[in-house]
């Protein structure tokens, strides 16, 4: 199952890579929040005395941030892992329009390795945006600040999150994509599902900023686990015994996510491959 999934992964990301507008799609969104968003919804705003992008009196609320885009890249760099992984499942839709997975359902090989195909592919488009916003919240005006202390291993530890936050996603929309019989169902199965994701998350503010009825939702909510987690280690550099525990219940978080949406994902795309 394994040669097989990487084959049909590497086919899809064979396309992919023949198509630049992708990349330069995925480019523009990751400059959009951080320097659009980053900048006009900026709470520093509202102290115009503070040295440009100090988020002053707020940093203690932002979790030591000493700017709001040092707050918002792990955010979105999150969001753009979860934009990413609901409309690149696109392909799939297309290819059972096309015909093309009536094809592979008729080959000798595991059904569940087109749903792993397809998670694949996904999660390596992930691991390209990453770096390309990172980039970016580095040169945007009033950009990401790293702390003191950062080095390899806290930037190792982000690649790490964030890929393992575009599988929890990945399992869950690649079971949605091959489950879905058009691309109508399919656009709208994702903007319902991503949009509640994106604004109950931390991704754009802090807990605190949330009404007491939402707090619970945000801080189990997926992006707010990678968000959080990444912040540790940009803001921080260095860890306190205090924020180890919290980065492994993060982590702890994200593993049980992946798994759950693995689960759910295989039912569906075995039901929907199953299918006649």
């Amino acid at each position: 199952m394994i040669t097989e999934s990487l084959a049909l992964g590497k086919r899809s990301l064979t396309k992919w890579t023949r198509n630049p507008f992708a990349v330069i799609v995925t480019s523009l969104q990751a400059l959009f929040w951080l320097a659009l968003f980053g900048n006009s919804f900026n709470p520093a705003n509202a102290f115009p005395s503070t040295a440009a992008g100090s988020l002053g009196p707020l940093q203690q609320a932002f979790g030591g941030a000493s700017t709001y885009i040092t707050f918002l890249t792990p955010g979105v760099i999150s969001i753009v892992a979860l934009t990413g992984m609901s409309f690149m499942g696109v392909d799939l839709v297309f290819d059972r329009i096309n015909g093309y997975l009536d094809v592979l359902r008729a080959f000798p090989i595991p059904r569940t390795s087109i749903y792993f195909g397809g998670v694949i592919q996904n999660v390596a488009k992930g691991m390209v945006a990453a770096p390309i916003t990172f980039l970016i919240a580095l040169l945007v005006p009033n950009g990401l600040k790293l702390a003191q202390g950062f080095g390899a291993l806290n930037l190792l530890g982000i690649f790490a999150t964030i890929a393992l936050l575009t599988t929890v996603f990945s399992t869950f929309f690649t079971g949605i994509a091959i489950s879905v019989k058009s691309t109508d169902s399919f656009f709208a199965a994702v903007n319902f599902l991503t949009f509640p994701i994106m604004f109950t998350s931390t991704a754009f503010f802090p807990l605190s900023f949330f009404p007491a009825w939402l707090k619970p939702v945000a801080q189990a909510n997926p992006i707010s686990l990678a968000s959080d987690a990444m912040r540790l280690l940009v803001v921080n550099g260095t860890f306190s015994p205090a924020e180890v525990s919290a980065f492994i219940e993060d982590w702890v978080g994200l593993l049980i996510f992946g798994l759950a949406f693995a689960l759910l994902g295989i039912a569906m795309a075995r039901n929907a491959l199953r299918a006649r």
